[in-house]
């Protein structure tokens, strides 16, 4: 059985001809940490021999979420006969990661299975390297679009075809020291934290919890990191009414509302300007503050849930990010299971999915890694909603905002990079909003103005 359609607008143009070659003739370098004998990359281009029936997976995770994906390796492995029955590799987060992919599809040597981000999914997608996800490849394991969550079944999908198999949503949130809140007067009776809904009662939120800490009132990270800048600030953006999307027509075109952009970074500005947030701190220095009571809150992904429970006696919860401005929204992306393209047997395409499937029955695992499920069984089940903080937070899903698509965008992207570095140094006091906005359309221009090298 042949994989399905490639993506809408695939075309075969000169480049891939050569990076086809390329490959052929050369190879891609392997930088991972793989489990079973062998790796799926030597098996694949050095022609070593996998035993029958095993499943070549590749995937990016670290920290948390590498030592939680392992254990769920390690069930997949003990319900289908042991180690020979998977082939994995862990390679490096973002970019790197995402040209191996893209350099094993073209020269036909991909595994049998990926995770990809959402957002970069639909990029891999639109450049034709992965099998379109069809109700007949869902239901080869029982399953249909109606087992996602609806926003994230959205977000796999280009041109209404959907190219990835969603495992969670991760969302920017709000964590929260309990001993420096409680202090402050900013836990309910229920020792949950009070609502906090406007600018004005984030600020006086922040404000008491400085006059408990002496130092701050929240924290995130504004150097030595882009992605952080980026994921609070289209947070509090996309929060305002017309906040136009910041690329549109596939990264071609720079559509953000420049009013709306100049206002929400001079907000963010007045934060740290303030002394109410740190101006210059990093991803683990902004989340030290918190875990030893020099803030009351810290902003970053839920991932770092891991982080902050291995702390001892850290009292601490985790709400969405407040609803400052006009309407609930926050920053966010998914993981998926991604098929990349070819030739697959029939039987190739239900071991495929039978590793996906066993990925999903395992979501509560993964959940536990603060990720919010994607799969509804496993959100809806009572054993995630007992999960807290988890389902202190679930409710983000629902207003998750993805990044604009485009061919240099998503998680780990150049965009990030462009745009956060930005954001980082108006919330150090170094440029202006103006300053800033102007750096950051003068850059994405440049890749807004280059054709997609995977097209």
């Amino acid at each position: 059985m042949t994989s399905s359609p490639p993506a809408p607008g695939r075309r075969a143009l000169t480049r891939r001809s050569l990076l086809h070659g390329g490959l052929a003739a050369g190879g891609l370098g392997l930088a991972a940490t793989t489990s079973g004998c062998g790796t799926p990359f030597a098996a694949g281009v050095a022609g070593t021999q996998l035993a029958p029936g095993t499943v070549t997976f590749w995937n990016l995770f670290g920290g948390g979420d590498g030592a939680r994906l392992q254990l769920m390796l390690e069930e997949y492995e003990r319900q289908h006969g042991g180690p020979s029955s998977l082939q994995s590799a862990t390679f490096a987060w973002g970019n790197p990661y995402y040209t191996k992919v893209s350099l094993a599809t073209l020269g036909d040597k991909p595994p049998d299975v990926a995770v990809a981000h959402a957002t970069r999914a639909t990029n891999l997608a639109r450049a034709g390297l992965l099998s379109e996800i069809t109700d007949e490849v869902l239901a080869l394991v029982d399953l249909s679009p109606d087992d996602f969550t609806p926003k994230v079944w959205e977000a796999v999908q280009v041109e209404g075809r959907a190219y990835a198999i969603p495992l969670d949503t991760h969302p920017f949130v709000l964590f929260y020291n309990k001993g420096v809140c409680r202090e402050a007067g900013l836990l309910d009776a229920d020792d949950q934290l009070v609502t906090i809904e406007g600018t004005e009662q984030w600020e006086a939120a922040l404000t008491a919890a400085k006059e408990v800490t002496g130092a701050y009132g929240a924290s995130v990270a504004t150097v030595s990191e882009t992605a952080t800048p980026w994921r609070f600030f289209q947070t509090l953006y996309s929060q305002r009414t017309g906040s136009t999307p910041f690329l549109a027509e596939g990264g071609t075109e720079l559509t953000f509302n420049e009013e709306l952009v100049a206002d929400t970074l001079a907000y963010l500005r007045s934060l740290t300007e303030s002394g109410l947030m740190p101006e210059t701190t990093d991803y683990a220095g902004s989340q030290t503050l918190m875990f030893t009571g020099q803030s009351a809150f810290y902003l970053q992904g839920e991932w770092e849930i891991t982080t902050a429970q291995s702390v001892d006696g850290l009292e601490f919860g985790m709400v969405p990010v407040p609803q400052l401005f006009d309407q609930p929204a926050c920053q966010a992306d998914s993981h998926a299971f991604v098929l990349p393209t070819m030739e697959r047997s029939p039987d190739q395409l239900q071991r495929a999915m039978g590793f996906v499937k066993s990925m999903l029955d395992q979501s509560l695992a993964w959940a536990k890694g603060g990720h919010v499920p994607a799969y509804l069984p496993a959100l809806r089940s009572s054993e995630y909603q007992e999960l807290v903080p988890q389902s202190g937070y679930v409710q983000a899903a629902d207003y998750a905002v993805y990044d604009s698509p485009a061919w240099y965008s998503g998680s780990g992207s150049n965009f990030e990079t462009i745009v956060g570095a930005q954001i980082g140094l108006v919330m150090q006091g170094i440029a202006t909003p103006q300053e800033a906005i102007a750096s950051m359309r003068s850059q994405l221009q440049t890749y807004a103005d280059t054709a997609d090298p995977l097209s």
